[in-house]
């Protein structure tokens, strides 16, 4: 048996929130693999399936995303399970958005979900970052993390969701970097153009400069022939003026 968790904060007003990035993962692999109907249990929401012939616990904590230890170590003494039996899933601040990483143990990163959890359990557990981008400077991160995920961010979001969701056999193997691979080129394949309608239209050429012309050219441009008379008074001045008799 596996207990894999997915963190976020509990509420509407939370829903769409980068933070709450764990809780959609959680929901897609329950969607993917049609685990059961959430219920109430270990201070969280909890659905059962299968994966790739493993049975699989999923864990929504409730308490908050700062107090999700007390829900999953809850879990995992009521399951009598291994600390390397869980697979926690969350937003990470120092991935570029759309970035997934494995590792199993380590810090907390700065991540108060983590360090809940790691209070509570031995930390040989297995961590998904899942990467929402930094913003810049350290006094808007409260904001990035708390605040909703964009309406350009939908495109990768459902896309690396659906992914992770279809990939979770293989963490299930224990073959994190086969899963992190599978992500990858799949967020890659399914993002990039796949028809000349979906390219970007192409440059337009740079104007060409007018082929360079003599300056006497230029300066004598060609000019209608004029018909000079023969005869008459304006024959005599022209006659006078050029010296002709």
């Amino acid at each position: 048996m596996l207990l894999f968790a997915g963190l976020g904060n509990p509420g509407a007003q939370y829903a769409n929130n980068r933070h709450n990035v764990g809780y959609m993962a959680a929901d897609a692999i329950a969607r993917r693999h049609s685990f059961s109907p959430w219920t109430k249990k270990f201070k969280g929401l909890v659905a059962e399936g299968n994966i790739g012939g493993e049975k699989v616990i999923l864990l929504k904590p409730l308490t908050f995303m700062n107090l999700s230890g007390q829900s999953v170590g809850e879990a995992i003494r009521f399951y009598k399970l291994e600390p390397s039996a869980l697979t926690v899933f969350y937003d990470e601040l120092d991935l570029a958005a759309g970035k997934v990483r494995v590792k199993v143990g380590g810090g907390a990163g700065g991540h108060n979900g983590i360090r809940s959890i790691d209070q509570h359990i031995a930390k040989n557990y297995r961590r998904v970052r899942i990467g929402i981008g930094h913003p810049g400077v350290k006094e808007m991160v409260h904001g990035h993390v708390l605040g909703d995920f964009a309406k350009a961010d939908r495109e990768w979001l459902e896309v690396l969701l659906d992914l992770m969701a279809d990939s979770t056999d293989i963490l299930v193997k224990g073959d994190d970097n086969g899963f992190m691979n599978k992500v990858t080129v799949g967020l890659r394949d399914k993002l990039q153009p796949t028809s000349d309608d979906d390219r970007p239209p192409p440059k337009a050429p740079k104007p060409q400069a007018p082929k360079a012309q003599s300056h006497i050219r230029q300066a004598r441009p060609n000019q209608p022939t004029v018909k000079v008379p023969e005869t008459g008074p304006m024959a005599a001045m022209l006659k006078k003026l050029l010296g002709k008799d």
